[in-house]
């Protein structure tokens, strides 16, 4: 155990270097959006009459733009040298969508003159994922550029410790990323003290505020670039290789095809339009994967096919929805402030989480990884469930108070802080490692294009599991103060459920098939 220990931490310290740290800022803007998350929460629930399964569909549409990585990653490829500007261009879309969600809480007469206050969200929504998405491309290839294949002194270093440092450098990129969450949540419990006494305009203007403070996000991703030249500068690097990378029009057109298809179907209002745009996605990018399949051995194929469709299906189960905060915040009294101490120490113990757990990921297949994953994260449902059905009641009365509802929500949130952001650093690790030199930034996207559309897929089951079993918060309309809806939670137990069962059986019973295929993973 100290061994392990000292690996984990020592180990971790001891593999650091200046070149990890550009990608690193990128990602750490991503962490910092989290910023803004808790004030979301509030702002839909208290002014806007959206549904949860509305909610849930437009968590579709809003994880759709990654897989926007597809010609992004494939771009930054082709215009290596200038691959930079995409940061750019990435904080100039964040900033706009940050500044629509500061005008519709600040100035909000004047935004619903021009739209309605409903869909400047949808926009917002939408737009940013596509900020982060130019920026989340470009981090993923510095990260490739961060680990070197030869000492200073030009000896190689051996294959193992490259596979190492590049598992250490996706690990290090996910715990930037839950960094900046860690960050922005301790920020949060400050802004939030006190805010539930505060009137309805001084609340209003917190909110406001914290999506002003949130423009520190698309200058810290710009701060990582400047840094990079920087340090090529200063470190006399070895200059990038002159090698023109020859355009994939497979991945340009099929690309090209998908955005079109995906927007044209959106744009249309058609019937199951998110289904469609679903399907058609899913044929594009496996066409796509097909076409980069064709550049590695036969049996590094076959593993990463098995490796990808494993972390998809773990990555596609539902999640309960907005239904269960609605009723965090309505039964529970949950207020702002605790909510942002939820989300600290979930940060923080997923940062302890990622170094403990970052030996095993570097040496135990994704199989074993992904299944231990499900049996663990439908057993923390159990607390929720638990909660629903009154088990808070019967604790406190027994503890005198102690073992209540928040002490429950802080235990239960300990235990699965670190789960989240384990499953992709093995498939990104394997990648940086064993993709063409020249096409890692494609590979990068690719994969991860397919593995987030399992954010897509998760969206649409939510979607679906909440039409089932609905839930409803009560609505006030903001003007004549009249009840438009009245909240219904009755359903909520029979979600919490069927979310805890699908979360473990569905992704076992995956895995079990495909280590007994040729695509088993072992790496």
């Amino acid at each position: 155990m100290k061994l392990y220990l000292h690996d984990a931490f020592i180990g971790l310290a001891r593999s650091l270097r200046w070149s990890y740290l550009p990608p690193l800022m990128v990602y750490l803007a991503a962490g910092i959006s989290g910023l803004t998350a808790i004030v979301g929460t509030f702002f839909v629930k208290d002014y806007l009459g959206l549904s949860a399964a509305f909610l849930a569909g437009l968590g579709f549409w809003a994880g759709l733009p990654w897989a926007l990585k597809m010609p992004l990653g494939h771009l930054v490829d082709l215009f290596w040298r200038h691959k930079y500007l995409f940061v750019y261009l990435g904080a100039s879309v964040i900033t706009a969508s940050l500044l629509m969600m500061y005008g519709l809480i600040a100035h909000t007469e004047l935004m619903s003159a021009v739209m309605p206050i409903e869909a400047w969200y949808v926009l917002s929504v939408i737009l940013a994922p596509v900020g982060y998405v130019l920026q989340d491309v470009v981090a993923d290839a510095m990260t490739v550029e961060a680990v070197p294949a030869v000492e200073p002194s030009g000896q190689p270093i051996a294959e193992s410790e490259i596979k190492e440092m590049h598992t250490t450098m996706q690990a290090l990129g996910r715990f930037a990323v839950i960094g900046g969450s860690l960050l922005v949540a301790l920020l949060n419990v400050v802004l939030f003290s006190d805010v539930e006494s505060f009137s309805l305009d001084a609340k209003r203007a917190v909110y406001a505020s914290i999506y002003l403070y949130a423009l520190a996000i698309p200058c810290v991703s710009i701060a990582g670039v400047l840094l990079a030249g920087y340090l090529r500068q200063s470190e006399h690097s070895t200059p990038e290789s002159s090698e023109r990378v020859q355009p994939n029009w497979a991945v340009l057109s099929g690309s090209l095809l998908f955005v079109v298809f995906s927007v044209s179907v959106g744009s249309f209002n058609l019937p199951f339009a998110q289904e469609i745009v679903f399907v058609g996605s899913m044929a594009i990018i496996i066409y796509l994967m097909g076409q980069l399949l064709g550049y590695l051995s036969h049996e590094k194929r076959l593993m990463i096919v098995g490796t990808a469709i494993a972390i998809f299906v773990f990555r596609a189960v539902p999640s309960p929805g907005p239904g269960l905060t609605w009723f965090e915040i309505d039964v529970l009294l949950f207020d702002e402030q605790f909510l942002s101490i939820l989300a600290a120490i979930s940060s923080a113990l997923t940062l302890l989480g990622i170094i403990l757990l970052r030996p095993l990921v570097a040496h135990y297949s994704i199989a074993k990884i992904i299944v231990i994953l499900s049996l663990v994260g439908g057993v923390l449902f159990f607390p929720s469930i638990g909660m629903y059905y009154g088990i808070h009641q019967w604790t406190a009365s027994l503890t005198g108070g102690l073992i209540d509802a928040r002490f429950i929500a802080i235990l239960n949130t300990a235990l699965e802080s670190p789960l989240g952001q384990i499953s992709m650093i093995p498939l990104l690790a394997w990648i940086a490692k064993n993709a063409p030199n020249e096409l890692k930034a494609t590979f990068f996207a690719v994969f991860a294009s397919f593995t987030n559309l399992a954010l897509s897929a998760s969206s649409l089951a939510t979607k679906y599991i909440n039409q089932i079993f609905e839930v409803s918060r009560e609505i006030v309309d903001q003007q004549t103060q009249q009840v438009t809806s009245n909240a219904d939670y009755s359903e909520l137990g029979l979600l919490l459920i069927a979310v805890a069962v699908i979360t473990v059986v569905v992704p076992i019973a995956v895995v079990g098939l495909i280590q007994r295929s040729p695509l088993k993973s072992s790496d």
